[in-house]
């Protein structure tokens, strides 16, 4: 799959950081956890070795996950420009008409709703993409409509 992910470039250092310390802290301590249990005898009534070995293949498969993401990672950062308007990378400070959030624009990889990191290809984010402060955004939630005004773009 050649399809190019867009991330922030906090994003890429961070799914960067994450396969460095896959490969050279957790990986050869799960592996050696590994050898060790193998050295115990039988595999067959071997909990420590499944469980190492069961975690070895996790790691793995999350390590070759982060490498393909890296290899096709395209990093944007706040693509608003000249336009002053909401763009992938912005920070963006709305109002529900009680209280401010603050919400950061961002790939669908980097996407997390507990830190505030919203999709660009989510409602929200769709709402919010080319919109400039003092716009509203009406848009369907699990919760039902929400509308945000606009306070600043960052």
């Amino acid at each position: 799959m050649d399809e190019k992910v867009f991330l922030t470039s906090e994003g890429f250092k961070k799914n960067e950081e994450e396969a460095e310390t896959l490969r050279k802290v957790t990986r050869p301590q799960v592996v050696e956890r590994l050898v060790l249990a193998r050295s115990q005898g039988d595999l067959s009534e071997n909990n420590e070795y499944a469980a190492a070995r069961d975690q070895l293949a996790f790691l793995d498969g999350r390590l070759e996950e982060l490498e393909d993401l890296i290899s096709r990672a395209k990093i944007v950062d706040k693509s608003h420009g000249s336009c002053g308007c909401v763009g992938f990378g912005c920070r963006v400070t709305v109002n529900n008409g009680n209280a401010d959030s603050v919400f950061h624009i961002v790939g669908d990889w980097e996407a997390n709703p507990s830190e505030k990191k919203v999709s660009y290809s989510s409602p929200l984010g769709q709402a919010l993409l080319g919109k400039k402060v003092g716009e509203e955004v009406n848009f369907e939630a699990p919760a039902g409509k929400i509308l945000y005004k606009i306070i600043n773009i960052d």
